[in-house]
């Protein structure tokens, strides 16, 4: 750890990355983009490849900010008690796409703690696809409200465009909703309206700050220059 960070002098915060899952999402190298951004902004990393830590009362209780990439995957009771437990004591847990936002669909006390479950990422027109990611990666834009002006993670940051998955959230009103995206009518879907859905937002739980951003599908996603700001910006503002 450099010793010039910028809470040299005092003691380090910690935070825990807890990443697996499904491959597709790269929670391994998508993970390893922030691990330098946490340790410049004075933090200790610890990384675990499943959420067995989170049954560890003891560490949970030393751990500052979990940023978390585990899609799909199963939680069992003891692990989301103590992640919530966690959280509820001041934790702050964060995260981006389906790592956060669609892990563990066996727990639904972890879906409402939370805030936003993925319900689907509509893809191109049947014709089109092919079987690979790529099926899904539609040009939407994400759209700042008007709450995002002046919000930590948000400040300064305008409507931009993605071609990625365009997630559609099933959520709350208890989320506090910096940015949206709205799924189109296109002529093969089901539906017969556009959908707006959070793409970034926040939740107090407890004493603890949650905070979620639904792009970030691959590293040439996080790594896009609005999206890392935002998540960079994400993770200080979440850390206890």
């Amino acid at each position: 750890m450099s010793s010039d960070s910028p809470t040299s002098g005092s003691p380090k915060r910690r935070a825990l990355i807890v990443r697996g899952g499904w491959d597709g999402h790269q929670p391994v190298e998508t993970t390893e983009v922030f691990l330098p951004f946490l340790e410049d902004n004075g933090f200790d990393v610890r990384v675990e490849e499943s959420p067995a830590v989170y049954a560890d009362a003891e560490t949970m209780a030393t751990i500052d900010l979990i940023v978390q990439n585990n899609t799909m995957s199963t939680i069992e009771k003891e692990e989301f008690e103590g992640l919530r437990a966690a959280v509820e004591a001041g934790t702050g847990f964060a995260g981006w796409h389906g790592g956060i936002a669609d892990s563990y669909r066996n727990n639904s006390d972890y879906l409402q703690m939370v805030g936003g479950q993925f319900a689907s990422h509509p893809g191109k027109h049947p014709d089109e696809r092919t079987g690979e990611q790529s099926d899904n990666y539609v040009p939407y834009t994400v759209n700042m409200l008007p709450a995002a002006a002046d919000h930590p993670i948000t400040q300064g940051i305008d409507d931009f465009e993605l071609v990625t998955e365009q997630y559609w959230v099933l959520h709350d009103e208890y989320n506090d909703v910096l940015a949206t995206t709205t799924q189109a009518v296109r002529p093969w879907d089901p539906w017969t309206r556009p959908i707006t859905s959070p793409a970034i937002w926040t939740r107090q739980w407890g004493k603890g700050r949650i905070f979620v951003s639904t792009p970030g599908h691959r590293v040439e996603i996080v790594t896009h220059p609005t999206v890392r700001t935002i998540i960079e910006r994400g993770l200080l503002w979440a850390a206890r």
